[in-house]
């Protein structure tokens, strides 16, 4: 009588379990990555909060002084108040720093 090889499902069952293993760190990587999409949605929420807070100011400029922050603002890719805003902020972090 000749042996046959021996099939267990011992082999499957592993790799089974593996597979298992896998699905369950999938499982779990994808609910951190959606909390942590959460997350930031929570904070772009809070961000458009706070942008919306922002406060109004009449500012009257001299034309030349206009025509210069409407060109740098051009130059920089942005309008005219957030040029302003960009300098004036600028300006306040350097200040912080001396």
């Amino acid at each position: 009588m000749t042996k046959s090889p021996v099939t267990s499902d011992n082999g499957h069952d592993k790799e089974e379990k593996n597979i298992e293993a896998r699905e369950k760190l999938l499982s779990d990587r994808i609910k951190k990555l959606e909390a942590m999409e959460k997350d930031v949605r929570e904070k772009e929420k809070q961000l458009k909060e706070k942008e919306k807070a922002k406060k109004q100011v009449l500012l009257r400029l001299s034309p030349s002084l206009w025509q210069e922050l409407a060109s740098w603002a051009d130059e920089d890719f942005r309008s005219i108040n957030s040029q302003i805003e960009f300098l004036l902020s600028e300006c306040v972090r350097k200040r912080k720093k001396n």
